[in-house]
């Protein structure tokens, strides 16, 4: 994962971009790898940790009705997380997160392992659906670094 950061620290530095991330399922884990190296205070802006529907609603402002009607763990919501993020901060690159990192709380239409990650900016919105196999921690870090890939990609 080190490698990964490395070469996402130094491609935001290059191009000037800021980015802003919003998790759930991976509990802070993005925003901590991405803030490791020095200098990432020139591009990391802000990172919430929105676990809770509560969260979602009062801290990022994701309607309720779509947390009812699509579930939290949902490519909707993620997109949600990652436009809001953006948007309340005022970045190039917004981040949201969310999944079942487990072991409880899967279903047979969202198993444990089932991980939204999305990406915006001004011109381009991605949004991919995960499903990874491990623990909690190793379903989270696989998260972190599908996301950091989505990153470098995107950039």
């Amino acid at each position: 994962m080190h490698f990964l950061v490395k070469q996402v620290h130094k491609i935001l530095l290059k191009k000037q971009k800021t980015i802003a991330v919003a998790e759930s399922c991976s509990g802070g884990l993005l925003s901590k790898v991405l803030t490791d190296l020095p200098g990432s205070s020139r591009y990391f802006i802000l990172g919430i940790v929105a676990y809770s529907n509560k969260a979602k609603i009062n801290l990022l402002g994701i309607p309720s009705n779509i947390l009812k009607h699509s579930q939290a763990v949902s490519k909707e919501v993620a997109s949600l997380m990652a436009k809001k993020i953006r948007q309340i901060v005022n970045t190039d690159l917004g981040i949201g997160i969310t999944g079942i990192a487990g072991p409880t709380g899967g279903t047979a239409k969202l198993p444990k392992g089932t991980v939204f990650i999305a990406l915006e900016t001004k011109n381009k919105k991605i949004c991919k659906e995960f499903h990874f196999k491990g623990n909690r921690l190793e379903v989270r870090k696989k998260a972190v670094l599908n996301a950091l890939s989505l990153i470098k990609n995107l950039l």
